[in-house]
């Protein structure tokens, strides 16, 4: 699936002969990623030329004279254009070449939980941020290639830790992991944090059941259960803002089980609940609304000014619904999560579909007929750019900080 890179920051860097290079902010998913140089990707370029022959995107060229202001802007927007075009290719994202280059730009991290190997996929590592209220919310997903110190550091969110989190959000797929105890131990502990969080919502008899499950320690019936729970597996984004049924609403999302569940908060204190289901959705697209401005350090994020608008039909009539909210690239993995968890259940139940599944570098091929495809952008608005002195983006990582 397509990711979200974008370089909305370069700067002018003295080198050790007395003369200037450009250093480009890669950004993912909203966060600072790592900072290349120009010769950096070039030869990243050419290692994927050699592998894949054609089928590149093309690349920047090379300038032998000064370059100009103009010059300078209009090779990053072409190397910004070069990162998204080759993470359209699934091959390309699971090669080693790709993998091995980005891992490199960071930092070498590995850390065993004891998980079956044919399980590791349906967990992800995820920045949280606990918050002084007692709340819990999901920054972002990291994706493979991202190394968990480095990510934690460049995010400069207060209070924000490297957590395990399952990564499915159809709820059925808890049965698939049953056999390890690992994962058992994980998808047990992660229910009782969302019951908690109030991220699942059980009614008052389920919640006394549930507690008497868990003072037994019966994980395999507290998890039967629980899957009962509304809202259980969900992924609940931060309070956030929507344009229905009028602009300017506050809302709640819970993302999950095929579905975005809606409680809004309409302007006389009434709550609207509303559900979008993914059936219904053909596409979405992420959109940087703001200025990357740097007054008193470095600006690491992006997400501070995103909007998702999502294409739903309603009544038999296409409709836009506009959500804004700082975790948008998150919003869109989700939505991308369930078309994904779909379409491999359907290839399932049909053999006469076609699908491709990447699974831990390998690629399983089923035959179907798409109804619904995977349509999302990320669309950065041109805006001033103050560009800024900036710092390493390594630094100390202490044990606490997981």
């Amino acid at each position: 699936m397509k990711m979200h890179f974008c370089i909305p920051v370069s700067q002018q860097r003295p080198d050790a002969l007395g003369g200037r290079y450009v250093l480009y902010s890669v950004y993912l998913d909203g966060f600072l990623f790592c900072k290349v140089r120009y010769s950096q990707l070039h030869r990243w370029n050419e290692q994927l030329k050699r592998v894949f022959g054609n089928c590149l995107p093309p690349f920047p060229p090379k300038y032998y004279l000064a370059m100009t202001t103009s010059m300078a802007d209009e090779r990053r927007d072409q190397l910004e254009q070069y990162l998204q075009n080759v993470t359209m290719d699934p091959n390309m994202l699971r090669s080693d070449v790709f993998v091995d280059f980005l891992k490199l730009m960071q930092l070498v991290v590995s850390h065993n939980i004891g998980l079956c190997q044919e399980l590791l996929g349906y967990f992800g590592l995820f920045l949280i941020h606990f918050c002084k209220e007692g709340r819990l919310s999901v920054v972002k997903k990291l994706v493979d290639f991202e190394l968990p110190y480095v990510s934690l550091r460049s995010s400069e969110v207060e209070n924000c830790k490297v957590g395990l989190r399952k990564w499915y959000l159809d709820p059925s797929l808890d049965a698939r992991l049953m056999d390890c105890r690992a994962a058992v131990d994980l998808i047990y502990m992660q229910a009782i944090q969302d019951i908690e969080k109030e991220w699942a919502k059980p009614t008052e008899l389920q919640r006394q059941k549930l507690e008497a499950l868990q003072k037994e320690d019966n994980q395999t019936k507290f998890l039967e259960l629980a899957r009962e729970v509304r809202h259980y597996g969900y992924v609940q984004l931060e309070p956030c803002t929507c344009d229905h049924p009028e602009p300017g609403c506050q809302t709640l999302l819970s993302i999950g089980n095929n579905e975005i569940s809606c409680c809004i908060t309409l302007p006389d204190n009434r709550t609207l609940d509303i559900i979008f289901q993914m059936d219904r959705v053909k596409c979405w697209q992420v959109t940087f609304l703001g200025t990357l401005l740097d007054t008193d350090g470095p600006q690491q994020t992006l997400n501070h000014n995103l909007e998702l608008r999502l294409q739903y039909c309603e009544d038999s009539h296409w409709r836009w619904f506009v959500i804004h909210t700082k975790q948008a690239f998150l919003l869109s993995s989700c939505l991308k999560k369930m078309i994904s968890e779909k379409m491999v259940k359907q290839a399932a139940e049909n053999p006469e579909m076609q699908i491709e599944v990447p699974e831990h570098g390998k690629s399983k091929k089923y035959h179907i007929q798409q109804n619904q495809k995977d349509y999302s952008s990320f669309l950065p608005r041109k805006s001033k750019i103050k560009i800024a002195e900036v710092d390493c983006a390594f630094g100390t990582i202490k044990e606490e900080d997981l």
